[in-house]
């Protein structure tokens, strides 16, 4: 279904979501989807699996396309279909624009952003964005044939900093590439306005600025905490992270 044409769907989804919200608040959550960034895939996600998995909790990391917004919107939202219950969506780093936009679905309990990028409805977040110092990741994006990578230094020194050498090259060789124009994606609607959210702040984070960070936590009013971490906290620090998705799972 195009990206455009499925606003309706979601707009019943939302009305069934909120008809049905005190009762999907008080119900604890029973699965986990867990949304990558850019210059990443699902494995990034490979330190909180299994500590949540331990918890009994029904665990599925997406594999986005990272060729557009809609691409990675319908691929998050083809995995929230399959999910019987309650369900916390969890996004990284551009993670946090397809949960933003997918997470009105009925099922979605809570959302929690992990140095995530969180736009409000129709907003340019690349002009919000350049409000803040630009950080030392960029120097490394290297784009070829409308494709962007970052270089082995930049990965390794700014976007995984805190992580242990051999893990963060074990990153680096798993990296995928993004369309050159994915970050110019609009939401066309902000689900951390209806959803209770939380926000994991990277303090030490050298690719999104850790204040534009705050004030995102803060626009939307969500239950933060703040790592002295580099962009990867859920490898750095995965037990905070999995303990901010249990309190968002109730």
């Amino acid at each position: 279904m195009p990206f455009q044409t499925d606003r309706r769907a979601l707009m019943l989804g939302a009305l069934g979501a909120t008809l049905a919200g005190p009762a999907l608040a008080r119900t604890p959550a029973r699965n986990i989807v867990l949304v990558h960034g850019a210059w990443a895939d699902g494995s990034c996600w490979s330190e909180v699996i299994p500590r949540l998995q331990a918890k009994g909790f029904n665990v599925t990391a997406v594999q986005n396309p990272l060729t557009s917004l809609a691409d990675d919107v319908a691929t998050t939202r083809r995995v929230l279909a399959r999910q019987d219950g309650p369900t916390v969506l969890v996004g990284h780093s551009w993670g946090g624009v397809p949960i933003t936009e997918a997470g009105l679905d009925p099922k979605v309990k809570a959302l929690v952003y992990v140095a995530a990028r969180a736009p409000d409805a129709g907003e340019d977040f690349n002009a919000l964005a350049a409000t803040y110092p630009t950080m030392p990741v960029r120097a490394g994006v290297q784009t070829v044939d409308g494709f962007s990578w970052l270089s082995k230094e930049a990965y390794l020194r700014h976007f995984a900093g805190d992580v242990e050498p051999t893990r963060a090259l074990a990153l680096y060789a798993t990296q995928q590439p993004i369309a050159a124009s994915l970050f110019a994606g609009k939401t066309t609607v902000a689900a951390w306005r209806e959803k209770p959210s939380f926000y994991a702040v990277s303090a030490k984070d050298e690719t999104t600025n850790p204040d534009l960070e705050r004030f995102l936590a803060k626009r939307m009013n969500a239950t933060t905490i703040e790592l002295a971490s580099s962009h990867v906290s859920m490898i750095s620090h995965p037990k905070e992270i999995t303990d901010l998705i249990l309190r968002a799972a109730g």
